[in-house]
């Protein structure tokens, strides 16, 4: 048994060392991903420009890998340039050192204003981050930077890569980075120093160059000099010579005692305060060298008047308050409230007060036939106010939201006939904003889907805005709304056209708002010219007249009805007729004196009917040219016909859904056939009645040419005439046309039932008005304040002409074009909108605040003008601008003055003291660089090109960047040298 057991024992435990180790893999993980963007080899480039960092384009590409379960991001950061590739690019050159160690020695790109912070302290223009993917993730401790940066070096020997390779460690914020970059024979240690308080030693040049030479340790006596740049930033944020101009508009001030003293029709605009915060003035001196210039803890030679670079940039206000970007902001808002207007205001305004019992037969009455009221009572300053009354029965005038004052004149404002003390004409308003009707700009609301800016929509819109900004909230958009409803109410049963509403039905590139008061406008229209015609019938006992024929039946209409268009005349002539069943013996008795509507000529032929003897022709317009009646050769006539109903978007979708929820069944198709042709029915009715005798033929030869068909054929006789027939399609079976034909009676059109009843609609649209939420008026009504808001923005921007901002207001009319032409636009591209619209208020009054600061309108000379102007353009396109000619240009002088006046005004110094300094040169001196405070940055940039390790080494270049700011200091060192085992050793 001991034998058998002996050999279970000495089992040993076997090792493999072929299996790769977590950062075995890491490393390949990196290799692989160098491949993958080839990044092998020797990265050649041609020089590089100056400015090229600013204004060149970065690009940057990512991957992700792992190290064990940590995740890294990998990022490839390079400048876009041209190809200069060669061939045998990949092949190792012992004597060319890698791009990045060439582009230390650069000084064109010293102090990018805008760049990566690798670039703008190493200068690099290609280069690889590996860092923590996630945000709060973070390389601590020593080891494991130790551990990234071996893996980096492995990799980059492995692969040839000569693009450098950065690290990051510690938290995010800190920006800390070291690497490596690595050639044929030499290697790049870049390497970082950050302090939260600069070492007292290193607050100047000098210090830094003794941190400098210990670092790159040349073996060389005397050392190589060093090439210096310096940059010193200053930064003003006291303008004691310029106060923003801008103040909140004065409330009290906005309701003057004159009308239109409110300006409703005028949006705020500019920011309540100072769009530029902070004034940054870089002082640079790019090329120097080492004991040129003295810059110890006792004495300096780098005064800011002496830099020969002067360069400034500016520092925008974070999210300054615009007061147009507030009122579309407060306005959109109201979109997102679920509250009605009687959960608003309490209890119902819109029900009179001791009327809730009233018996409903009366109130059907005062729909059919409203009671005539006298003149007197109608002047138009009771009708303003009529409204305003009714609402204030249910609560005192010190519970109501809006004022007297205020109330006055926003009704004054939305209808501007109250102003005058009488009856209305249908006269529309013409005031449009100083905008040409033809021009781009009027036109906008046909992208927008709003309003003309002449309207009463777009009017209304823009006193909601600024009643809920100013005047009440909420509240005063309810209350201002009822108001309005109420006052359209008025004018209905009073007949009164609603001023600054263009004629014509609705129109359906408009919101729908302002389709509905055109249709109420269209319904108070038709009912005014039926009450008309009544009147005039009853006075001149002259029955049945078709109101809208001239000459004299014009004459006894009175000259009102002459002044409308021959399109307004038709329209009121074709629905004013069913008024009067009870007076039919008397129609068209005046057929034979009537004159032609549309050419004047007279149509009073009485060639009577050889058919139909009894009939007499009924309701003719003027004779069709040549045209004769094909069975008793009579001349055809046009007759009056009804014009088809108007109709909103809304209406017509439901018409849509009606007919398309019919089907396509046999009895479906006919019926949705039925209820198309009532149009059809009603000319056909009126020209039987204008033609007595005709038929289906003749109709149609009119109302469709095309579906009658005439050739030439030879008769009986040889000679050639005109044979006609029906088209194809009139003369299918059950055909829609013969049957409405054999259907139609011979009756004219005002005696025919109208096709667009007035009241029902005009009852349907103030119902429609009157259940409206405050949240869906301002739905309806938020494309016409965009409308306004760009226009606004338009008119601010043709002050300052700023190129840019043009640009930005085409992409913004573009892309509100597109969203609000959607029924329900989404919220989130209605606040992409508000915020683009707010951008640009800010930058013109960045704009405006920067011509003020600078005094480009008090240059005399107009060179320098022109040239203040464009520095000031310069300043709000570019991240940073040169200030030509430094402190002895004309901008230089000014920015001097600015820091002189916020250094006195810190030190409490009188003005007259700038008067008092005359003394020696080093006085004056002394008192120039006490025009200045302490610089908020200082950044210096040593570079030096010597040979390490050893002095027979080959000569690299070195490089070093230091900041000091009152939070930190940094030193990025870029330190090169010969690797030991190098064929270049000599």
């Amino acid at each position: 048994m001991a034998a058998d057991t002996e050999p279970e024992s000495e089992v040993f435990e076997i090792t493999d060392f072929t299996t790769a180790s977590e950062w075995e893999r890491f490393i390949s993980k990196v290799e692989e991903v160098l491949n993958d963007w080839k990044l092998i080899g020797n990265s050649s480039g041609k020089p590089l420009e100056k400015g090229i960092f600013t204004s060149g384009t970065w690009e940057e590409k990512s991957d992700e890998i792992s190290f064990a379960d940590f995740k890294f991001s990998v990022t490839h950061h390079y400048l876009v340039q041209e190809s200069t590739d060669k061939e045998g690019k990949d092949e190792l050159l012992e004597d060319v050192i890698p791009q990045s160690m060439q582009d230390l020695l650069c000084m064109n790109n010293d102090f990018p204003p805008r760049a990566h912070c690798l670039v703008r302290w190493y200068g690099l223009r290609e280069f690889v981050v590996i860092a923590p993917a996630a945000h709060s993730d973070a390389v601590l401790s020593e080891s494991k930077c130790n551990l990234l940066l071996s893996s980096v070096s492995i990799a980059l020997g492995n692969t040839g890569c000569q693009v450098p390779l950065f690290v990051q460690i510690h938290q995010k914020w800190r920006r800390m980075y070291v690497g490596e970059c690595q050639g044929p024979g030499v290697r790049t240690d870049f390497e970082m120093v950050h302090l939260r308080k600069v070492p007292n030693q290193y607050t100047h040049l000098s210090g830094l160059l003794d941190i400098f030479k210990s670092k790159i340790g040349c073996p060389l006596t005397p050392l190589p000099p060093v090439s210096i740049a310096i940059r010193f930033t200053y930064v003003l944020q006291d303008w004691q010579q310029y106060f923003w101009p801008q103040q909140p508009p004065d409330i009290d001030a906005l309701v003057g005692g004159e009308v239109g003293g409110l300006e409703f029709g005028k949006l705020p605009f500019g920011a309540c305060e100072d769009p530029i915060s902070e004034l940054h003035l870089a002082t640079t001196w790019p090329h120097l060298t080492e004991g040129i210039i003295v810059d110890n803890d006792v004495y300096s030679d780098l005064d800011p008047i002496q830099a020969p670079h002067w360069s400034v940039r500016v520092r925008k206000a974070e999210n300054p308050q615009c007061l147009l970007g507030d009122f579309v902001t407060e306005f959109f808002k109201i979109c997102r409230r679920k509250e009605s207007t009687d959960e608003i205001l309490g209890r119902s305004a819109f029900e009179e007060e001791g009327k809730e019992i009233a018996d409903i037969s009366h109130a059907l009455s005062k729909l059919t036939e409203p009671t005539p009221v006298p003149i007197h009572k109608l002047s138009v300053s009771n009708m303003v106010h009529t409204a305003k009354k009714k609402i204030r029965k249910h609560r005192g005038v010190e519970e109501s939201p809006l004022n007297n004052d205020v109330l006055n004149t926003i009704l004054l404002f939305l209808f501007p006939d109250a102003a005058f003390e009488k009856t209305l004409d249908g006269t529309t308003s013409t005031d449009n904003n100083n905008l040409p009707l033809e021009s781009e700009d009027y036109n906008l609301y046909n992208q927008f889907k709003s309003a003309p800016s002449d309207s009463l929509t777009y009017k209304l819109a823009l006193c909601l805005c600024m009643i809920n900004f100013y005047h009440g909230g909420l509240k005063g958009v309810a209350h201002l709304w009822q108001e309005f409803v109420l006052e359209m109410r008025f004018r209905w049963e009073n007949n009164f056209l609603i001023a600054g509403l263009a004629n014509g039905p609705p129109d359906l590139r408009c919101c729908l708002l302002h389709q509905k008061l055109q249709m109420l406008n269209c319904c108070i229209e038709r009912k005014k010219a039926r009450d008309e015609g009544k009147k005039t019938s009853a006075s001149d006992n002259v029955t049945n007249l078709y109101p809208g024929d001239a000459g004299k039946a014009g004459d006894q209409l009175g000259p009102d009805n002459l002044k409308e268009t021959d399109k307004e005349k038709g329209e009121v002539g074709k629905s004013w007729d069913s008024w009067s069943d009870s007076e039919e013996e008397f129609f068209e008795c005046l057929s034979d004196t009537e004159e032609l509507k549309g050419n004047g000529q007279d149509s009073g032929k009485k060639g009577g009917p050889k058919e139909m003897a009894n009939l007499r022709p009924e309701g003719r317009l003027y004779q069709h040219g040549k045209l004769t009646l094909l069975h008793n050769g009579e001349p055809l006539y046009i007759p009056v016909t009804q014009e088809p109903a108007p109709m909103t978007e809304d209406l017509l979708e439901e018409q849509s859904e009606v007919l398309a929820k019919l089907g396509t069944s046999a009895e479906g198709a006919h019926l949705r056939a039925r209820m198309q042709s009532a149009c059809l029915l009603s000319d056909m009715e009126s020209f039987k009645a204008a033609n007595p005798g005709c038929f289906l033929e003749d109709f149609v030869r009119w109302y469709s040419p095309r579906d009658y068909i005439e050739e030439e054929v030879i008769d009986e006789k040889g000679n050639v005439v005109l044979k006609g027939e029906l088209s194809a399609r009139m003369k299918i079976p059950s055909n829609m046309w013969v049957e409405a034909w054999e259907t139609a009676k011979p009756i004219p059109a005002r005696r025919q039932r109208r096709l667009f009843d007035d009241t029902r609609e005009a009852e349907k649209v103030l119902h429609y008005l009157a259940i409206q939420k405050p949240a869906d008026l301002a739905r309806h009504l938020l494309p016409c304040v965009i409308h306004a808001a760009v226009l606004k923005v338009k008119e601010e921007e043709s002050l300052e002409d700023i190129s840019s901002v043009k640009k930005i207001i085409k992409q913004i009319i573009s892309h509100s074009s597109k969203v609000l032409h959607f029924p329900n636009p989404e919220d989130k591209k209605l606040e992409e909108i508000i915020h683009q619209i707010t951008n640009v208020e800010a930058l013109i009054a960045r704009a405006r605040s920067l011509k003020a600061k600078f005094g480009t309108e008090k240059c005399e000379q107009e060179e320098e003008k022109e040239d203040l102007e464009r520095f000031v353009s310069c300043l709000l396109e570019q991240p940073e601008v040169l200030v030509t000619g430094a402190g002895r240009g004309h901008a230089g002088r000014i920015i001097h003055k600015l820091f002189v006046s916020a250094q006195r005004a810190a030190a409490m110094a009188p003005p007259e003291e700038e008067f008092k300094r005359i003394g020696s040169a080093e006085e004056r001196r002394q008192n120039s660089v006490s025009d200045f405070p302490p610089p908020a940055g200082r950044e210096f940039i040593l570079r030096t090109t010597v040979p390490r390790p050893a002095p027979y080494s080959k000569a690299l270049p070195q490089r070093m960047y230091s900041v000091l700011t009152k939070e930190e200091f940094r030193l990025a060192g870029k330190v090169s040298l010969c690797c030991p085992s190098s064929s270049t050793m000599m």
